[in-house]
């Protein structure tokens, strides 16, 4: 009876162990209305998906993709401990939809937004103030020099100090004064920014009960195959997972 009573007892502790090393789940949504970033020439967003998938084999963490705003239900969404809004582009939630993701936020979920999804659903306040900012516009594609503001910080820390990319340059609204800001453009090394001297590019911060994470790099697809770059999004999600 002792020997059966103990194997049972292993058996329990082997599956709570199971259990706690189960991956964590993060789901992409690429849904684009207006700007589309999955068609050609600026077909970013399929490898972007390629380049985060790749990251979840090395880092322990499972990644579904959906372009479907249906499947934006209260028991879906609570299977993921992230959402990525990656390059998004117009309205793409309806009413109920928008609820249940308020209401994914609410309970402690994470947010990634990824280029673009600062330019969704632009009329819906909540939403902005969960990316952190509002997209206005932005000039020609060019290349321009990244400030690092915060070089502490995991989604910052093995970029140099002034990294020169090519990108869009988007120009902001609303920005939040909780922001924690990572990145800047140096408006003096481009033209056709707005936003000053405090330009802002990346940034996290907590909203109303989760954690929010944006980046506004990330229009060409050659970004996904940077080490630099993969390295700040890795990081975004992390933060955005609690890890």
């Amino acid at each position: 009876m002792k020997y059966i009573r103990l194997t049972m007892l292993l058996m329990l502790i082997a599956t709570a162990g199971m259990a706690q090393q189960e991956p964590d789940r993060v789901l992409i949504y690429s849904k684009t209305l207006k700007y589309h970033h999955n068609s050609i020439p600026d077909d970013s967003i399929p490898d972007a998906i390629a380049a985060i998938q790749k990251l979840w084999k090395e880092h322990r963490f499972q990644v579904d993709t959906t372009t479907n705003s249906a499947n934006f239900s209260t028991a879906y969404l609570r299977k993921f401990n992230t959402i990525i809004f990656l390059s998004t582009s117009g309205n793409v939630l309806d009413s109920i939809q928008k609820i249940n993701f308020k209401k994914y936020i609410e309970a402690g979920g994470g947010f990634v937004g990824i280029h673009s999804a600062s330019t969704s659903d632009k009329n819906w306040t909540w939403y902005g103030h969960l990316v952190g900012a509002v997209f206005i516009n932005h000039p020609e594609p060019q290349p321009a020099i990244v400030k690092v503001v915060d070089n502490t910080n995991e989604a910052t820390k093995n970029l140099p100090k002034r990294w020169s990319c090519n990108d869009e340059w988007y120009n902001f609204r609303d920005t939040q004064s909780d922001l924690h800001i990572l990145l800047e453009a140096d408006e003096t090394t481009c033209s056709g920014g707005t936003n000053g001297i405090n330009h802002p590019l990346a940034w996290y911060h907590s909203y109303d009960g989760g954690r929010s994470f944006y980046t506004a790099l990330g229009h060409f697809s050659k970004s996904y195959t940077d080490p630099l770059f993969l390295g700040h999004i890795l990081a975004g999600i992390e933060y955005a997972m609690g890890r």
